[in-house]
C-alpha cells in the first residue's frame, strides 16, 4: 500500500486509535476493583468519622462499618444510623457548589438534629491553601457537637483557628477564602434542613 495514500493514513490512524482504546479498556478492567474498593473505603471511613466511631486503621474501616453502622431508606436516600457512647446517630451524604466546583461531604447529627455530631469532606476543588482548608482538621473539627439554632449554623470570620464555643451556633470561617465559606454555610444549612424533614417525617429513629 502506498503510504502516501488516503487509504494507508486511514488504516494507520484506525489501527493506532484501536491499539490505544485496547489497552485503555485493559487498564480500566485491571484498575476498577481498586477503583471501586478506594472509593467505598473514602466514603465508609468519612460515615464512621463523622458518625463518631472509631477504627483502628484502614483495614479495619469495612469491619467496623458493617458491624456499626446500619443504612436507612428514607424515601429517596440513605441515612446512616450508628450508636456513639450509647447515643443513636444520623448521617447523610451532602453535595454542593462551591469556588472551584463540587464539594462532596458527610454530615452527621444527634436524632434531635439539635448538635452535630461530625462533619466531613469527601472531595472538593478548591484552591490549596484558601478554600482547600475546608478539608483540614480545625474546620471541620469546630462542628463536631456544636448547637444547631433554628437557623442553623454561621460561618463567621474569627480567628480562623476554630471556634471553641459549641453553644453558639457559630464556626470560624477560612481566612482568605469567604466565598467558599459561604458556599460551606450554605451546604451544612441545607442538610440540616432536610434532616430535619426526615427527623418531622420519623426518618430518623
Amino acid at each position: 500500500m502506498n503510504r502516501n495514500s488516503t487509504r494507508y493514513t486511514v488504516a494507520f490512524t484506525f489501527i493506532v486509535c484501536a491499539f490505544f482504546v485496547f489497552f485503555l479498556a485493559l487498564a480500566n478492567d485491571l484498575t476498577k476493583e481498586k477503583v471501586a474498593a478506594n472509593r467505598r473505603f473514602t466514603e465508609r471511613s468519612s460515615v464512621l468519622r463523622a458518625l463518631g466511631v472509631p477504627f483502628a486503621d484502614a483495614g479495619s474501616v469495612d469491619s467496623v462499618y458493617e458491624k456499626e453502622v446500619t443504612e436507612l431508606t428514607a424515601g429517596s436516600t440513605v441515612v446512616y444510623r450508628a450508636s456513639a457512647e450509647g447515643v443513636p446517630r444520623f448521617a447523610r451524604f451532602f453535595s454542593g457548589p462551591a469556588l472551584w466546583g463540587t464539594v462532596f461531604g458527610v454530615l452527621a447529627v444527634d436524632a434531635e438534629v439539635g448538635r452535630v455530631s461530625g462533619l466531613q469532606i469527601v472531595s472538593h476543588n478548591e484552591t490549596p491553601g484558601l478554600g482547600g482548608r475546608i478539608d483540614e482538621s480545625w474546620f471541620k473539627d469546630q462542628f463536631t457537637g456544636e448547637r444547631i439554632a433554628d437557623a442553623g449554623i454561621r460561618v463567621r470570620q474569627g480567628s480562623g483557628k476554630g471556634d471553641g464555643d459549641s453553644e453558639n451556633a457559630e464556626v470560624d470561617a477560612v481566612t482568605g477564602a469567604s466565598l467558599t465559606s459561604k458556599f460551606m454555610e450554605t451546604m451544612v444549612n441545607g442538610e440540616i434542613a432536610a434532616l430535619r424533614k426526615l427527623r418531622d417525617e420519623g426518618g430518623l429513629k
